[in-house]
Formats: C-alpha cells, sequence, structure tokens
C-alpha cells in the first residue's frame, strides 16, 4: 500500500502566492489546500488531518499571530510562517507563539517545501503533560476535562458519547459487551442496551470520520461488543 501523501494547509491572502505554494507543494507529491482567512484556517486544523499549516502573518481578519496563539490552544500541527515581515522582532514573536519555522517573502519555493519537509520527518510534539492529555495512538484524552482529540481535532461529544469513547480508550483493543459499556457510561441500565449502545456508536463513528479517520477505529465483534484501535 502507497504512503498516504501529507496534507498541507496553505493560509495566504494574495491569490498569486497561494498558487505558486500550492504547485511547488503538489509537484513533490504533497496534498495541498489552501484558505484565505485566519477563521476558516482554525475551522479546517480542528476539523483534522491536517499535518502542516503554511501560515501568513498579514491576514485579512485575524492577523497569522494570533491565528498562531488561538492554535497553540487545541493543536500542536507544525506551523511554518510565511511572510513579509521578516525582522527579528517579528521572527521571535511567532516562534515564542508555537510556531515551528519562519520564511521570509520574498521566498524560494523549492526552500518552502525542503522546510516543510524537514517538520514532516520530525515527530509530532506531544501535548503538554500538565494540560491533563494522556495521549494514545491517534487519540489523546482529557479525564478531568471530559474531552476526547483524535488526530489533534477535538470531538465535539455529547455525554454518552464520551463515556462510550472513554470506556474503549481504558482498555484499547479490549472487546466489551454493551452491557459493560452501559455500566461504565449510562447512570441507570436500559432495557434495550443492545439499540442505546449501537446508537452512540454509529454517532461516534460519524464524528471520527469528520476528524478524518479514514478507516473505522471502532471495531465491531457481533454477537460479543465493540472495541477500539488506537
Amino acid at each position: 500500500m502507497s504512503e498516504q501523501p501529507a496534507q498541507v494547509l496553505v493560509v495566504e491572502d494574495e491569490a498569486a502566492i497561494a498558487d505558486t505554494v500550492l504547485y511547488a507543494l503538489r509537484s513533490e507529491g504533497h496534498a495541498a489546500e489552501h484558505c484565505a482567512l485566519g477563521r476558516l484556517a482554525l475551522e479546517r486544523v480542528r476539523a483534522g488531518g491536517i499535518d502542516v499549516v503554511v501560515l501568513d502573518v498579514g491576514l485579512p481578519d485575524l492577523g497569522g499571530f494570533e491565528v498562531c496563539r488561538q492554535l497553540r490552544t487545541f493543536s500542536q500541527v507544525p506551523v511554518i510562517f510565511l511572510t513579509a515581515r521578516n525582522d527579528e522582532f517579528d521572527r521571535v514573536l511567532g516562534l515564542e507563539l508555537g510556531a515551528d519555522d519562519y520564511v521570509g517573502k520574498p521566498f524560494s519555493p523549492r526552500e518552502l517545501v525542503a522546510r516543510v519537509r524537514a517538520r514532516l520527518r520530525r515527530p509530532a510534539q506531544a501535548l503538554p503533560a500538565e494540560a491533563g492529555w494522556v495521549l494514545q495512538g491517534a487519540f489523546a484524552i482529557d479525564r478531568e476535562g471530559r474531552r476526547v482529540r483524535y488526530r489533534e481535532a477535538l470531538l465535539d461529544l455529547t455525554r454518552y458519547e464520551y463515556a462510550l469513547l472513554a470506556a474503549l480508550l481504558q482498555r484499547p483493543g479490549a472487546i466489551l459487551s454493551r452491557a459493560q459499556l452501559m455500566e461504565r457510561g449510562w447512570d441507570h441500565a436500559s432495557d434495550s442496551a443492545d439499540r442505546t449502545v449501537d446508537t452512540h456508536v454509529k454517532t461516534l463513528r460519524a464524528k471520527l470520520r469528520a476528524a478524518g479517520a479514514e478507516d473505522d477505529p471502532i471495531r465491531t465483534h457481533r454477537g460479543v461488543g465493540y472495541a477500539l484501535d488506537v
């Protein structure tokens, strides 16, 4: 099976520059997509599946520095600033906000692609331990805050979807029966336990797909229960 191309998000409001960067990235085999607004960039990263962000500082809505600051509250995806503001103060500020690299305009597309490639070779940064997150494969869970991320995208879970996923994350790979899942996640047992659990598994799978899951990480074991691949 061929390796999946890296997904690079180019956040740039000047169409000519964006087209140049997109062409250079795609010519090197990367999958690249574009948005011109910081707000849209934050929404796209939240949706999951982005491996590197190439981020302009001078965006028409949110400035690139503000986009980076907000992005670092929920994701550790590598960020490379691409900007005409190339003085030392701006470079230092960008790096202090959590950027990984800084490329000044005018720039060499080949150099930019090389820097993207260098970032992809480095292991992804773990979410900070003090934030309460525990990494488990593609998942990260904050049990105190009752939050789960998948591929760095924060999942918008209902109470019972969270309880179901948290129970499966306690024992990755282990098969849990519907009754066991009910015991761990529901206040009261239900006469329709099978249907209740199956319904929540269905909605949970939809949210994982929306967050970038290509293969369903929740495995059905017919007549037995469910297991989670991390």
